[in-house]
């Protein structure tokens, strides 16, 4: 049933994983970005450019979370220390990943939309982010959490 969850869960996340954020707030993660940053005309054109390479990278990063994710699913019966500890340096190593390339965005965004509005886009991305990750923790079971659900 894990399998068939994360695995139903994956498919959606890999085809759209701001559906979550559509869900919310009734747009898209652009929109959202858009009418939160309100940049001028002048600025537009030069962040887009800055954002659109961004999300290519946060979708490859995004995609290899749900690899892990699957990796967790498919082992998640009978996962021994070995794997536990694999998949969550994995786990680890994507978040990091992310932060990088956040930082990395951050730092060309300032150069051509100011610190202050390169910050907004910051605190706005994490903050989806950590809606999007609690989402799929909330659909993804604890190590052993289904052995103790069991009767005896």
């Amino acid at each position: 049933i894990l399998c068939v969850a994360v695995n139903s869960w994956a498919q959606t996340s890999v085809a759209d994983d701001v559906a979550i954020i559509q869900d919310i707030y009734g747009k898209s993660k652009t929109q959202v970005i858009d009418d939160f940053l309100q940049l001028p005309e002048s600025q537009i054109a030069a962040f887009e450019e800055i954002y659109n390479k961004y999300e290519i990278e946060r979708k490859e990063l995004g995609k290899k979370k749900i690899q892990i994710i699957e990796d967790y699913a498919a082992n998640y019966e009978t996962l021994s220390d070995e794997k536990a500890a694999e998949l969550t340096q994995a786990n680890l190593k994507n978040n990091q990943d992310l932060d990088k390339l956040l930082s990395k965005t951050f730092g060309k965004a300032k150069k051509v939309i100011g610190g202050k509005n390169a910050a907004k886009f910051v605190q706005l991305e994490q903050y989806l982010q950590i809606i999007i990750r609690s989402e799929i923790q909330d659909n993804i079971p604890f190590i052993d959490e289904l052995d103790k659900t069991k009767t005896k």
